[in-house]
């Protein structure tokens, strides 16, 4: 292991080999299986927003560039099966952060965060998961449906391709996060939505607790949560 006090960049992280070909054939085992997109465009836009929302809630740039490590690698697990993804995307991370020369500190809160992203398994535990969950969550959109035959569609490929737009605000001073969606009513009504992505909102907004913030989902025009 290569000793590195001050620890990696996030440029490091995202130009990896290793960690591009774990996130690419990840997304192809999903395209076949028939699951939405979860390639290097969905990390790179988890890891944005995972930055983005410890920035504008004032945190240091040391736990913003954790948040971003983990929003990028979040998915590497999905290249061995999707079941149990987070924790083998977690595992697989910790070897390849400690090689890269991460310090072990460090190295442990983004596989905490990788670990305990899905909701069937985790839930927030700290400032870098809560980023995370919010920024992995919220990520809906048509572009991400893989699956290119409408009339095959299930009901997470019409959710998400129902997705005309999804913003993601932080309010520090109000202390909420919202996320604000409109959706295609002809492809999908905003209690589908809510139906399918229930447990992703209430994982949001447990997420949203540990930074002292509400969670509000408003889908087109109305609050639910």
């Amino acid at each position: 292991m290569k000793e590195d006090k001050k620890g990696i960049s996030f440029k490091e992280i995202r130009d990896n080999e290793e960690i591009k070909l774990l996130i690419e054939n990840g997304n192809s085992v999903l395209k076949a299986l028939g699951f939405t997109e979860h390639s290097r465009r969905h990390a790179a836009k988890v890891a944005h927003c995972a930055g983005k929302i410890l920035k504008e809630l004032g945190y240091k740039k040391h736990a913003i560039d954790l948040a971003k490590a983990a929003g990028y690698m979040h998915d590497i697990g999905n290249s061995v099966n999707r079941h149990d993804h987070a924790h083998t995307g977690a595992v697989l991370a910790y070897g390849i952060l400690k090689d890269m020369g991460m310090p072990l500190k460090d190295v442990l809160t983004v596989t905490t965060a990788i670990g305990n992203h899905d909701e069937a398994t985790g839930t927030a535990v700290d400032i870098v998961s809560a980023a995370l969950i919010l920024a992995d969550k919220t990520d809906v959109r048509r572009n991400r449906v893989q699956n290119q035959v409408t009339a095959n569609f299930d009901i997470h490929d019409r959710v998400n391709y129902a997705a005309l737009s999804s913003v993601l605000d932080v309010d520090k001073e109000k202390k909420n996060i919202r996320m604000t969606l409109e959706l295609d009513d002809a492809m999908c009504s905003v209690m589908d939505y809510f139906e399918i992505f229930m447990e992703r909102m209430i994982m949001c907004r447990r997420a949203a607790e540990v930074f002292g913030c509400q969670f509000k989902l408003i889908a087109n025009g109305n609050k639910l949560c």
